[in-house]
């Protein structure tokens, strides 16, 4: 009941903010239904049981003469991924407090109904309803990017809509394919679809179907083209939606349905997965140096990230998808706070070319230090959350492949290259007439920032608060 419940309390909110005229009226509504998310979600953590499969179940009948039921529940990585998007929402909500959007009313709405979609996608354990939540995250951002996105917005944004919705119709054709071979009466629950053994041939077709879908949201090279442009354009709460958490759905999506469907195909075209996902890795970061925008700069760096968590949990080993859970969260974070600080620099600066920055140290020093503080998250500093998850992910890859862990291995150099450049770049140097009175963080942005460096570095000297609840899961997951 408590999954329902975090799905129902966003979707709720969006459809009362969606009639009001009231602006600030809206926001604090917003942010006041986000708040109720995330203590909901602390009410759970402390009901929930690490021994059990699911937390949190319930099953009502919806659409009984197809097999399709309301079936909702958390496992440790569900619930984890759950978390995520319960601590991120406030600070994304209240960061757009910065910015005054028009049709206030449609973009809290928006962003409330793509957090019940993604607590929908996390907890739906009927293989249509997760279909239904999936394909309804996508339209909030759709039009946040849009109606407030940046130069050439409609072009990029549909796009972006082509790319994943026809994406998406892969899963539904496999979705129902596997729903065809489970027993009469069929059925869309994922306890009889995860159950079934598929022959080599079955595996095939479902394989390459889920992964074309996931592929892309992910998203994995080559399919990765509408990446950049669709951070870039959106407005700074849409890329943060986009960055912290979309990817997850991905990610997600794999440990739902390919690994405990295709064990055999995952053995035999596993390893070209992982390969693509490397060359991805490398790809992102090799680009990220080069650019000359911070959000630009920051999307090629998160199609990094996700390549190397992509690589990870297709090597099928239970401490590299325990590391890639992991750093499913840790990228949340640190990304969500890399857009946060683009906007601050964008907001006092009307601009984010790295050349036009500098010496913004010296009027704004807990901006520097806050910085400097997520740019060293980013490059798995130890003690900070970005290490534990790839020095796992990586300790996973080496027992994989060595040559293919030490290829992925570059990007620890190559991400350290264009972080330090950045931040030699914006904070240090000569000063300019604007970046001279740049002012420092305000005490709303401390509101944010100050969780940020926590969580940062809780995850960092206490894994097990994560682990602790992934672990049984990914166990079950690996061993099936």
């Amino acid at each position: 009941m408590l999954t329902f419940l975090m799905i129902l309390v966003p979707f709720a909110f969006s459809l009362i903010v969606f009639f009001m005229k009231d602006k600030d009226l809206i926001r604090k509504l917003a942010f006041g239904s986000s708040i109720i998310s995330l203590l909901i979600c602390i009410y759970g953590a402390f009901l929930f049981d690490k021994s059990l499969e699911y937390n949190f179940y319930m099953n009502w009948t919806w659409i009984r003469t197809l097999g399709v039921n309301l079936e909702f529940g958390l496992d440790g990585i569900g619930f984890l991924l759950v978390m995520l998007v319960s601590f991120l929402l406030p600070l994304i909500i209240l960061s757009s407090f910065s910015s005054n959007y028009s049709g206030t009313g449609n973009f809290y709405a928006l962003i409330l109904l793509m957090q019940s979609a993604l607590y929908g996608v996390f907890g739906s354990l009927d293989g249509l309803l997760f279909y239904i939540y999936w394909e309804l995250a996508l339209v909030p951002i759709y039009f946040i990017t849009s109606v407030w996105g940046g130069v050439n917005r409609i072009r990029i944004t549909l796009k972006f809509f082509i790319y994943t919705l026809s994406s998406s119709l892969f899963m539904l054709v496999a979705i129902i394919y596997v729903y065809t071979l489970t027993p009469d009466p069929h059925t869309f629950s994922l306890f009889v679809i995860c159950k079934l053994n598929l022959t080599e041939s079955q595996q095939f077709w479902v394989f390459w179907a889920f992964l074309l879908a996931l592929a892309v949201k992910i998203p994995i090279f080559p399919f990765h083209s509408w990446q950049p442009d669709t951070y870039t354009v959106s407005p700074t709460p849409g890329s943060m939606l986009l960055s912290g958490l979309m990817p997850k759905m991905g990610l997600f999506g794999v440990l739902r349905f390919i690994i405990p469907l295709c064990p055999l195909a995952i053995e035999q075209y596993g390893e070209y997965v992982v390969i693509f996902a490397v060359i991805g890795l490398i790809y992102g970061a090799l680009i990220a140096i080069r650019q000359k925008e911070i959000k630009r700069l920051i999307a090629f760096s998160s199609l990094s990230h996700v390549g190397l968590m992509a690589a990870a949990i297709f090597t099928i080993g239970e401490n590299a998808v325990s590391g890639s859970v992991i750093q499913m969260i840790s990228h949340g974070i640190n990304v969500v706070a890399m857009f946060f600080i683009a906007d601050i620099i964008f907001l006092r600066m009307k601009t984010t070319q790295i050349d036009k920055l500098g010496g913004i140290a010296k009027s704004a020093p807990k901006l520097a230090i806050f910085f400097m503080i997520v740019m060293l998250a980013n490059v798995a500093l130890p003690l900070t959350n970005g290490f534990v998850g790839e020095f796992l992910m990586l300790g996973g890859l080496f027992s994989y492949n060595k040559i293919i862990a030490a290829i992925a291995g570059l990007s620890i150099i190559f991400g350290a290259v264009y972080m330090f450049w950045l931040y030699q770049k914006a904070i240090f140097g000569q000063t300019n007439a604007q970046t001279a009175i740049f002012e420092d963080l305000t005490a709303r942005e401390m509101a944010i920032a100050i969780p940020i460096v926590i969580a940062i570095f809780v995850i960092g000297l206490y894994p097990t608060m994560v682990t602790g609840f992934s672990e049984n899961a990914v166990h079950h997951l690996i061993n099936l």
